[in-house]
């Protein structure tokens, strides 16, 4: 039987998910992605190219917001879970406590201490190998070396200010300005350069540091002290949380919002408020579209008519849907191939590169993949 192609409409039909006041509609996807019975979808990389691609919305720092186009559920949720879990990054593993006088526990501080987001010269971090732990079966694991662990040591005691005996008779009562170190932050931590770290994490901006200095660890007052080393090593999120370089990374899908039939004046401004800011617009029935034969608008010349101007910003809160006016005259959907995705860096790194690691360890997971197979066809 030879091989059909569906019409474009039916392919854009395809690709809406429905979303109805109760139900959604459409979901089911097929036992191969984007492929139907009867119909010839032969891979070809060049159309891949030309229907993929990338559409970024906003950049910052420590926030990116972009969208996959024309890419299969899988992929995107396979781009998402490398994020959270599978991108290596450096936490403070083993805490040596030599000596903790505060009010803060051993184990409470150690806790806190590994969740400290740290930075350093991108190059020496990815230089830094992994910090194989020792097992049962490897005793020996793989041993402390400068291109495996990193050295920091905290050591703090509160003391009396120079000018205490002054402020305390004024009456003050910061126990910032009475006393030195009566506040511990993540700045205090001082890295330790080992070996061959000193080419890599030399200098004020390239030395491992906390990404934010002002991570309150602990408060004390004169007479006690914290004296601690620290060993950093590399881990994923998958190992623990404090590996994970993101705060979150979230996708969703693009939505789509259909006015089957016109909505005029205060229904229009009604409508509007279903919405978030921005997604509906109002605009005035034009002489042309009131002249118009059927289109619904006869006879409403200058009045307000509901339009969709933004659908990325709507939430797909299903409000319109509540109303009785509204029925029958709008379809709201989601777009099953378009992911909008929002990533929040902790600051490891840059969260324009975090979308780009995911990418060359997915690639990474590929080829292994295919060497495996290629050995068993051997």
């Amino acid at each position: 039987m030879p091989s059909i192609r569906a019409s474009q409409e039916e392919r854009e039909a395809r690709k809406i998910v429905g979303v109805n006041a109760e139900t959604v509609t459409n979901v089911t996807s097929t036992d191969f992605p984007g492929h139907y019975p009867g119909e010839d979808h032969e891979w070809d990389l060049e159309e891949f190219k030309n229907a993929f691609h990338v559409q970024f919305h906003k950049l910052h720092p420590l926030e990116a917001s972009f969208s996959l186009i024309n890419i299969d559920a899988s992929i995107a949720n396979a781009f998402r879970r490398i994020l959270l879990a599978e991108i290596p990054t450096l936490a403070i593993e083993y805490v040596f406590v030599h000596n903790n006088t505060s009010v803060v526990q051993d184990e409470v501080l150690a806790h806190r201490l590994g969740l400290i987001p740290l930075t350093g010269n991108p190059t020496g971090l990815r230089w830094l190998r992994q910090y194989r732990k020792p097992t049962d079966e490897d005793p020996e694991g793989s041993g402390v070396a400068d291109n495996n662990t990193v050295v920091m040591k905290l050591n703090v005691e509160c003391t009396k200010a120079d000018d205490y005996d002054e402020l305390n008779k004024k009456g003050e009562d910061d126990p910032t300005k009475l006393y030195k170190h009566a506040h511990v932050y993540a700045r205090d931590i001082e890295f330790v350069v080992s070996g061959r770290q000193g080419t890599y994490f030399s200098g004020e901006s390239d030395a491992i540091r906390s990404v934010h200095p002002d991570i309150l660890l602990a408060k004390m007052r004169p007479g006690q002290c914290i004296d601690m080393e620290m060993h950093c090593i590399k881990g994923i999120g998958a190992d623990h949380a404090k590996f994970s370089p993101v705060a979150t990374a979230s996708h969703r899908l693009l939505p789509t919002i259909t006015i089957k039939q016109p909505i005029l004046g205060a229904d229009a401004r009604k409508f509007a408020r279903c919405f978030p800011k921005g997604v509906i617009g109002l605009e005035e029935v034009s002489a042309e579209e009131a002249e118009r034969q059927g289109s619904g608008y006869e006879g409403h010349e200058g009045e307000k008519k509901a339009v969709v101007r933004n659908t990325f910003k709507d939430t797909v809160s299903r409000e319109c849907l509540r109303h009785p006016e509204f029925e029958g005259k709008v379809k709201l959907g989601r777009v099953r191939d378009h992911f909008i995705f929002m990533v929040e860096s902790t600051g490891q790194y840059p969260s324009d590169e975090l979308f780009l690691e995911s990418v060359r360890i997915l690639k990474e997971k590929c080829a292994t993949m295919k060497r495996g197979l290629a050995g068993i066809l051997r």
